[in-house]
């Protein structure tokens, strides 16, 4: 009865140990792409080509 018992255990135990270790390999994971996101031209572009849009409206 006792076997019976654990072996009913070991499907839902055995889900929950398979997603803890998952949460626990992303969450050590260094790489952060947000971070890494380029969200648009920076200042050295801007002071690159600000000359020449302002000479084009003038």
């Amino acid at each position: 009865m006792l076997l019976a018992s654990l072996s009913l255990l070991r499907q839902p135990l055995s889900f929950v140990a398979t997603r803890w270790q998952t949460l626990i390999r992303v969450a050590a994971n260094p790489y952060r792409p947000e971070l890494h996101y380029m969200r648009g031209p920076g200042p050295a572009w801007r002071a690159k080509y600000q000359a020449s849009r302002l000479d084009r409206m003038r």
